[in-house]
């Protein structure tokens, strides 16, 4: 009984109610965030909520819009370290002249699709992510980021167009 209240309580005082935890996971893992990091990277949105408050910041207008669009910039900085650690990998096999295995077969759609999302420029990737997986209108993505709508627009065309391109190329679709 007292393990219930407990952990009714500890719910209560989580700032991301389920379907904003939902969202946070998707963001993630469609911007390339692997499994085992998704937790941590909820907790992270979490975390960056919870300071938000602390400093005595008024909250988002759209809680759900905000931690979105903090998930998809823990993707982007995810994305960059793991290339900084690549090139580190790459010079370092260069260093002792190992030859690299060759890649999977990536005929399935969503392994391309994810190919696809993970050679877009990191600004593209993120309204990509915003407007079509975490659903967001583009005022909202455009609100969040600090940029123009205009700007919002153009990158989706760029994106959608790059990645359409990409997966003729692979012959996927």
């Amino acid at each position: 009984m007292l393990r219930r209240k407990a952990r009714r309580d500890q719910r209560d005082d989580d700032p991301l109610d389920a379907a904003q935890e939902r969202r946070v996971r998707a963001v993630l893992a469609l911007g390339g965030v692997p499994q085992t990091d998704l937790p941590d990277g909820v907790q992270q949105v979490r975390l960056r909520l919870l300071e938000r408050a602390a400093k005595g910041y008024e909250a988002p207008r759209d809680v759900s819009a905000w931690v979105a669009v903090v998930a998809s910039n823990l993707a982007m900085d995810w994305h960059r370290a793991k290339r900084r650690q690549d090139r580190l990998g790459e010079r370092l096999a260069s260093l002792r002249q190992l030859e690299h295995p060759s890649g999977e077969d990536t005929s399935v759609l969503s392994l391309a699709v994810a190919q696809g999302l993970d050679e877009l420029p990191d600004p593209q990737r993120q309204v990509l992510v915003l407007r079509f997986y975490a659903d967001l209108p583009v005022r909202s993505i455009a609100d969040e980021l600090g940029i123009p709508e205009g700007t919002v627009k153009s990158r989706l065309h760029t994106a959608v167009r790059a990645l359409r391109a990409r997966l003729h190329e692979d012959e996927v679709v």
